[in-house]
């Protein structure tokens, strides 16, 4: 077999919240294949960073009375910290906020400047000069244009619906200040995507870069045609200045990625000197690159990287893995429901391995969201690890300590039954590979049943009861613990606290793929312990009341005041029997979609017929009654609200699968916009 040199990154968390089970999901995947890949006698190296850039991250710490490197440093201590305690071993974790990806971007820029690809031209946006600060819509309010309604944001009007400019709004003062801002043009940086369009089109459909799903969605955007991206902010904001642009700065997503490439470059120098950085990242490598990523980002990751990076002459990324969002209990994840769970919250209460073998057993190469059903994993957990597999090592080694002189029978009595759990080890090592890991815990878990198949069928405890049974039992249960190892070697990139106590418990050297096909005979071991504990439902319990008590208090930002006039307006217009709880309003999943196409529908005065990227493996189709205010051109990329967990509506048109969020009537009738920064399946809160 020959070694294959692979670098392995994982999306970058970013540098302003903690982590919690919707993030993990995606680290576990990542390390899981690391760890088998390393397990085949790879050469794998894992890195990654914190995302410590951007104006949340700014105000964020200026809130807090801190420098923003205060702010970045102690929450990339609390990251990798929660990485840690769920056994995702980086070889190197970063932060984008260094020297190295300074330089790194920077020298990206240039060369893609130099190759005719950066365009600067000039944007008019709200200013605040208290704050000295360009204001996007969210930190604008005033009195709406239309209705005079006060106390609107700066992209459309809650009481009448109306959308509009930031710059239209009447009295208009930022929320950060509470200044008038004014009108100012600020020169901006633009990368000419569409340089690479032809490019990008291939590359997206290159056997085994992307998932046929997300190239299949990717390609509605090169329908609609791809658009300048706007790489700049203006001062003042934490990042990185742009070369010859003085109070220029990187918009956050251009200085992201390239920290795979500035991670793997500090770990080269500061830990592995044998390693190069061309031999990863020249055009033409013959190393491997997988970036493991969730699917809300795909088009930063699919488009805009590997078009700076062929743009300034480095090679692509060889796959993009994309995972699909988590679920808890078959709903969005609840800050109400203490379903909103942090990863330090989880590890406080629960076994983080047993999460990571959960995970395991839903994850495919397909991009699929997941669901943690509580009270499944519960049941999961416990049958499989606990009844199935550990317990055939407890079952077995009381014997062999307790009898045998802590010394497995010089001989396999099974030697064709050992065999087959040795054979079967192929396949699941090439599901491990295809990073089809549901398919590998369903083949492990079979062999789990036969071995517990075989051991009730012995009977060891029946037969030490009966005298000149000794050899008998000796010969049972070291088979028993035989195939118990073959099992934990299969089990062990998903489980390697447990895979290290088992080779502890065996005395052995390797615990390796290749290790299996050892038959362990006359071999002594140690002293069994337990090793998995069954889930407690009352720490279940446990962990669901603490994430509500953390989340709602620490984490729930108060509800913005509302003007004595719209208070009244809403309690006078809420009639008793239509107030509905805060849970039932938390069921409501609200996401931002944009608009890949529209299209009138014959037999309908009322209906537009919408193609809307959610940020989902495939566009949804949904029937808007909205044509009287919208012609179809006119939404065309633009960004809406929809109500993405609404049953599907059958029409006669065709199916309907979401609604999206309008206020008005008729010709008054306006689409609710989220910012322009948003991107298609963020949540809206």
């Amino acid at each position: 077999m020959s070694v294959r040199k692979i670098l392995v990154t994982n999306a970058l968390p970013y540098a302003n919240g903690s982590i919690h089970l919707g993030h993990i999901l995606g680290y576990i995947q990542a390390d899981i294949w690391v760890r088998a890949m390393r397990s085949m006698g790879h050469d794998v190296t894992y890195v990654c960073a914190d995302d410590a850039h951007g104006t949340a991250i700014m105000l964020r710490a200026e809130k807090d009375g801190i420098r923003p490197e205060m702010h970045i440093a102690a929450m990339q201590k609390e990251h990798e910290a929660d990485f840690a305690a769920f056994n995702i071993a980086f070889d190197h974790y970063d932060s984008t906020h260094s020297d190295t990806n300074k330089n790194r971007v920077q020298e990206i820029y240039i060369k893609n400047r130099e190759a005719g690809h950066i365009d600067v031209r000039p944007v008019t946006q709200l200013f605040d000069p208290k704050k000295n600060l360009f204001l996007s819509d969210r930190f604008i309010k005033g009195t709406c244009p239309k209705c005079k309604t006060e106390d609107q944001y700066g992209d459309s009007c809650e009481a009448c619906g109306t959308t509009y400019n930031a710059t239209e709004l009447l009295d208009p003062r930022s929320t950060l200040s509470d200044a008038t801002p004014i009108h100012k043009s600020s020169d901006h940086y633009f990368f000419k995507l569409p340089h690479f369009e032809q490019y990008l089109q291939q590359w997206t459909r290159d056997a085994g870069r992307l998932p046929v799903s997300i190239a299949n969605k990717l390609d509605e955007w090169f329908e609609a045609g791809l658009a300048d991206w706007d790489i700049s902010r203006d001062a003042p904001y934490f990042g990185f200045e742009i070369p010859d642009a003085p109070n220029k700065f990187f918009y956050v997503w251009v200085d992201a990625p390239v920290g795979y490439m500035s991670s793997f470059e500090n770990y080269i120098q500061s830990k592995r000197p044998d390693l190069s950085f061309n031999d990863y990242w020249k055009k033409d490598s013959t190393a491997e690159v997988y970036h493991f990523i969730g699917k809300d980002i795909v088009y930063f990751h699919a488009l805009f990287w590997p078009a700076m990076l062929e743009g300034a002459g480095y090679r692509t990324p060889t796959t993009l893995s994309v995972n699909g969002f988590l679920t808890v209990n078959g709903q969005k994840m609840s800050k109400s429901r203490g379903t909103f769970i942090n990863a330090s919250t989880y590890t406080a209460n629960l076994n983080p391995e047993q999460l990571r073998y959960y995970f395991a057993s839903k994850l495919s190469n397909k991009v699929e969201d997941s669901d943690l059903n509580l009270e499944d994993f519960s049941q999961k957990v416990n049958s499989d690890l606990v009844g199935k597999v550990v317990n055939i090592a407890s079952r077995c080694a009381k014997f062999i300590n307790s009898s045998f002189n802590d010394t497995l029978s010089a001989q396999c009595a099974e030697p064709e039954l050992v065999t087959q759990f040795i054979d079967a080890g192929q396949s699941i090592i090439q599901a491990y590979e295809a990073r089809e890991f549901s398919t590998a815990i369903r083949q492990i878990m079979a062999l789990a049943d036969q071995a517990n198949q075989y051991i009730d069928e012995k009977k060891p405890w029946a037969l030490a009861k009966i005298e000149g049974n000794e050899q008998q039992v000796h010969d049972v249960c070291s088979v028993g613990l035989n195939l118990f190892r073959q099992l934990a070697v299969y089990l062990a990139p998903v489980l390697p606290q447990l895979a290290n106590d088992v080779q502890a418990f065996f005395n052995l050297e390797d615990f390796n793929f290749a290790s299996r096909t050892q038959i362990l005979v006359n071999h002594p071991i140690c002293k069994f312990t337990p090793l998995m504990q069954r889930v407690d439902k009352k720490a279940i319990e446990q962990m669901i009341e603490q994430s509500k008590d953390s989340l709602t208090t620490a984490q729930e930002p108060a509800a913005p005041e509302k003007t004595k006039t719209k208070k009244a307006a809403v309690k006078d217009a809420t009639p008793a029997q239509d107030v509905i709880s805060i849970d039932d309003f938390s069921k409501i999943n609200l996401r931002v979609g944009r608009v890949l196409a529209a299209q009138t529908v014959d037999g309908s005065d009322k209906l537009l017929q919408l193609t809307v990227d959610l940020g989902e493996a495939e566009p949804r189709q949904i029937f808007s009654g909205i044509r009287e205010r919208y012609a179809p051109e006119a939404l065309v990329q633009k960004l809406v609200v929809v109500v993405a967990n609404l049953a599907p509506r059958k029409m006669r048109f065709g199916i309907s699968n979401g609604m999206v969020l309008c206020a008005g009537q008729g010709k008054n009738l306006s689409i609710i916009s989220p910012d322009e920064h948003a991107q298609p399946g963020d949540v809206v809160s």
